[in-house]
């Protein structure tokens, strides 16, 4: 899967699903075969919402009560939402290893009860994931979720977590190319 570093901020409208939406219903399990974010974001939500993966549009965001995520630990479930346009999920509550299967492929998931209780479907949501700030465009409501610490901060913003392992690794090399060539001049 290609991913692109994440922007931190971001500006969707709202697609609002209720509680205790499972990943079987994020990607139906008929769809595990496929091996990439796009193909499976042709078949996110389609068992509640038919309609979901043809109207969603790059960078809209899903709002959903509590314990969205829970079921099967597949990450398969965060990446159809990614693949799909989604650029952040914002509810009550994640089941846990929703929670860290979404940062793990670069996927912000805001923790927010007031948003998950006030936010409608199609409202303009501008979405701050440095400071947790949500702003609500259609109702003039700001809501606040908890900002991420430094470390889930630098995976979000590199695009997930192989990402970030991946640019950490080029910039000790570069560092190490770097000091070689230094010594390599004092010594010449």
């Amino acid at each position: 899967m290609s991913v692109e570093a994440m922007r931190t901020e971001l500006n969707g409208y709202a697609w609002t699903f209720g509680p205790s939406v499972d990943t079987d219903v994020i990607i139906p399990a008929r769809y595990l075969t496929a091996n990439t974010a796009e193909e499976l974001g042709k078949h996110a939500m389609e068992d509640l919402d038919p309609n979901f993966a043809k109207m969603v549009r790059a960078g809209d965001v899903m709002v959903a009560k509590a314990n969205f995520g829970c079921g099967s630990s597949r990450e398969h479930a965060p990446m159809a939402l990614r693949g799909a346009g989604v650029s952040c999920v914002i509810a009550e509550n994640f089941a846990r290893i929703f929670f860290r299967n979404a940062i793990n492929i670069g996927l912000p998931v805001l923790e927010c009860p007031e948003a998950a209780e006030k936010v409608q479907p199609g409202d303009e949501l501008h979405v701050d994931l440095t400071t947790g700030r949500i702003w609500n465009a259609t109702r003039q409501e700001e809501y606040q979720a908890a900002a991420y610490p430094p470390a889930i901060m630098e995976i979000i913003s590199a695009g997930g977590l192989i990402n970030s392992v991946r640019n950490k690794i080029a910039a000790r090399k570069a560092a190490a190319e770097l000091e070689a060539a230094e010594t390599v001049e004092v010594t010449a």
